[in-house]
């Protein structure tokens, strides 16, 4: 949410390509810059009056004045603003900014190709893969995600600026998450996406949508000519096809069905489509799905069969996701992201289908987010694992034990196979000390995150830095 420079531009010139409801005074004010935050304006900026779950911007208005905003956008009156001030009155603040930045920063979006993926779980592998099979095809290209930023999709102002940044370096490509908060808030308003993917939809958020029917019309507003201009959808997911079946796009539809000879590892996935041999260099039976995804949303944007195959071919490994860490033990190690009822099953039975051991599973639930999820976790991890320790991830301001109470009310017997090791590192060391060969420890939960947050403090904590040692350790001791 920072403050960001824009050229020289009247608040006249900006307004004059949307077409929303808005009513203002004094368009002739020349603008320099934009943010939402009174303490970051400059003068020449256009401050916006965003109202948040714990503050009110309209109340720093008068702040930002006298700190040199020459406009304000806001959904109400604020009496005392100099007649010299350009006034922007709007409905909807949020709503409203993406369309303004948008055009303040020359439509950078029409100026790129864009493609936006949205769905509970794989957005990040799949926006890698479509990223890669683009640059195997030539093309530059720029990711926005979880791994690129403190937010899966930036503030509505942040996107356009960066997007301008992407359009003066030259690149051709930008591939992003699009995350339900996002859509909600209104944060893509003003980006035009050529192609739209839809991975699936699981129980997440819950703690800010508040239902799954409003999580799923989060999602399904991207889906929109307003947003974009073709939909690539899974229908193998119910709601997939009830996206393909309302829609007022062009829909490209992707299942397992579209493949065949499938082959899926611990390591690696192969399949043939559309007449091609594929092979991805990452495990698990969601990077077929993953993988189908990025080929049919490139497919869509007139990508060769050359370029795809070789785009999935040679993917790096993105951070946290089925990530392999490894070890001469013998011992299988991978650290996942997942952290939803849905995406821990799938991640399990994957798991399961290459383990010639025991498969135990390490896993906690984040603090002051949706705890209805947790037992459901629990029940899935008793009923799939052979041994599961029940451990803390980001608790944020809950008490930890509490967190794991809840994990294990889900569980249907009291067993042995479960157990509760509170510190997060002892656990991962626990599960890693008695893993014998052909066994597979799986970390769920954090993934890619390099911190362990507790009573607001970031702790420095990384799942793969953490089993890298215990397994050293091992290493040691049985030379």
């Amino acid at each position: 949410m920072a403050r960001r420079s824009c050229s020289p531009r009247t608040v006249n010139e900006v307004l004059s390509v949307l077409h929303v409801p808005f009513e203002v005074t004094n368009a002739d004010v020349v603008v320099t810059g934009i943010t939402q935050d009174s303490r970051e304006v400059v003068p020449g900026d256009v401050y916006c009056c965003i109202r948040g779950e714990h503050f009110d911007g309209h109340i720093y208005a008068l702040e930002a004045v006298t700190a040199g905003a020459v406009a304000i956008i806001a959904d109400r009156d604020i009496s005392g603003v100099s007649h010299d001030v350009a006034m922007i009155r709007v409905p909807d603040v949020r709503e409203f900014i993406g369309l303004f930045a948008a055009s303040l920063f020359g439509e950078p979006s029409r100026q790129l190709t864009m493609v936006g993926v949205t769905g509970t779980n794989g957005k990040t592998t799949t926006t890698a893969l479509i990223a890669s099979i683009l640059e195997a095809s030539g093309k530059t290209v720029q990711q926005i995600g979880t791994l690129t930023g403190a937010r899966t999709t930036p503030e509505a102002i942040d996107l356009q600026s960066q997007l301008r940044d992407f359009v003066e370096s030259g690149v051709e490509c930008v591939v992003m998450e699009v995350s339900s908060h996002a859509l909600a808030q209104g944060r893509v308003k003003g980006t035009t996406f050529d192609v739209a993917v839809f991975t699936n939809l699981g129980r997440d958020h819950l703690d800010f949508h508040g239902t799954e029917e409003a999580y799923f019309a989060a999602k399904a507003k991207l889906f929109s000519p307003e947003l974009s201009q073709h939909g690539v959808v899974n229908v193998d997911d119910p709601r997939g096809s009830l996206l393909r079946d309302a829609a007022t796009i062009p829909m490209t539809a992707f299942s397992e069905s579209d493949v065949r000879a499938e082959v899926i590892r611990v390591d690696a996935v192969s399949y043939e489509w559309n007449g091609n041999v594929v092979s991805v260099p990452m495990g698990g039976s969601f990077t077929l799905m993953n993988s189908l995804a990025a080929a049919t949303a490139t497919k869509v944007l007139g990508i060769a069969d050359e370029a795809i195959v070789e785009g999935l071919r040679r993917v790096k490994q993105v951070p946290g996701r089925f990530e392999s860490v490894p070890n001469g033990l013998g011992i299988g190690v991978i650290v996942d992201y997942a952290h939803t009822p849905e995406s821990m099953e799938l991640l399990l039975v994957s798991v399961r289908q290459v383990c010639r051991g025991r498969m135990t599973v390490v896993f906690g639930c984040g603090g002051n987010r949706d705890a209805g999820k947790r037992p459901l976790m629990g029940r899935i991890a008793e009923s799939l694992a052979d041994v599961v320790i029940v451990t803390s991830d980001n608790p944020r301001d809950e008490d930890p034990q509490g967190i794991v109470d809840d994990i294990c009310a889900g569980l249907t017997t009291s067993s042995a196979r479960v157990s509760q090791v509170l510190e997060r590192e002892l656990a991962i060391e626990s599960a890693i000390s008695d893993a014998q060969r052909d066994d597979i420890v799986v970390i769920v939960g954090k993934g890619h995150e390099t911190y362990q947050e507790v009573s607001g403090v970031m702790h420095p904590f990384s799942d793969v830095d953490v089993a890298q040692k215990a397994l050293r350790r091992r290493e040691e001791t049985t030379e």
